[in-house]
């Protein structure tokens, strides 16, 4: 993996836990400008990327890693934020939900929900922390997901933050045969034809994030 922090106490911090778990992290940059060519150096299974960084502290980050999704259409890509950005989370998104995480930093200190977010968006999986989630949906009016009911919205939005069928059915105390219901209904709603059986999971979270 590649990763891009300028704290220098999380930076050591996150390294010591990738190697303890058994990653190996092949780049690490402090700067905005160190990250894209440290991507097209590397090209790794994974990039960790945080959202503000020098010299700006804008969103030099976030701007590498759409760069380098360009570059490396298939770069997975984990990005780490204080707060919620929600113009940034979105921009990110829009490029596509394969191999995308967006994670509050608070979230690191939950070790074993940060490593299995990790590798599932290393996987080609999505990882969206609730928070991003939430403050994504807040903004969304009048948009096709209007048809869906409270119930396949919940199972839609647990979709998104990259959850399967049994931990769905576990958060919302109902049946792994009702989830699996509920998400035949998302796809009918939003016009997920079978033939795109092998995508519409993706489509759907992204017609949820970027309706």
């Amino acid at each position: 993996m590649v990763m891009a922090e300028d704290n220098a106490l999380l930076r050591e911090g996150l390294i010591l836990l990738m190697t303890s778990a058994g990653h190996e992290v092949a780049g690490v940059a402090a700067t905005g400008p160190e990250v894209l060519p440290l991507l097209l150096e590397h090209r790794p299974d994974i990039a960790i990327l945080d959202v503000r960084m020098p010299p700006g502290f804008r969103d030099e980050g976030l701007r590498a890693a759409l760069e380098a999704r360009k570059e490396l259409p298939e770069l997975p890509v984990l990005v780490l934020s204080q707060y919620v950005e929600e113009t940034y989370a979105a921009e990110l998104l829009a490029g596509g939900a394969r191999g995308v995480g967006y994670l509050l930093k608070d979230r690191i200190g939950r070790v074993d929900e940060f490593l299995d977010a990790l590798e599932r968006v290393a996987a080609g999986g999505t990882a969206l922390d609730p928070e991003v989630v939430t403050e994504l949906m807040a903004r969304r009016r009048d948009d096709p997901l209007d048809a869906l009911t409270p119930r396949e919205r919940e199972v839609l939005e647990l979709m998104a933050q990259g959850l399967d069928n049994a931990t769905i059915a576990t958060s919302l105390v109902i049946t792994e045969r009702s989830v699996h219901k509920h998400i035949g209904n998302v796809f009918a709603k939003l016009g997920l034809p079978p033939s795109d059986s092998g995508h519409r999971r993706v489509l759907a979270v992204l017609a949820y994030l970027n309706a």
